[in-house]
């Protein structure tokens, strides 16, 4: 079955960086686009990054332009999210998304906290 699981959450300082990986099984990897997401605590969801499924190209809200890189490695079933530079707003549960109409599927979320 699909499976995506995120790690490198943890506890950062403002200007800090973080770098997220979702490693993924179950699926054609190199298929998919696929993107990062985020809640805050007692907000909605937000996209902050996303990919073409060949790496070719990248999107990025204003929230997080210039500070977050999304890449992934083919061959190794793995999507990466390089968070530098942090803000406390930068706080949240972060999901690694497989997108697709009608396939689309999330982990289980990695916590990102900044904080002094």
């Amino acid at each position: 079955q699909v499976q995506l699981v995120e790690s490198g959450g943890g506890l950062a300082q403002p200007g800090g960086s973080l770098r997220l990986s979702c490693a993924a099984s179950g699926f054609t990897f190199s298929s998919y686009a696929m993107s990062w997401a985020r809640q805050a605590p007692g907000s909605g969801f937000e996209w902050v990054s996303g990919i073409y499924s060949d790496g070719s190209k990248t999107y990025y809200p204003d929230s997080v332009k210039g500070r977050f890189t999304i890449f992934r490695d083919n061959a190794k079933n793995t999507l990466y999210l390089q968070m530098n530079n942090l803000k406390f707003e930068d706080t949240a549960l972060y999901y690694c998304v497989r997108r697709g109409l009608g396939s689309e599927a999330w982990g289980q979320g990695t916590q990102v906290t900044v904080s002094r």
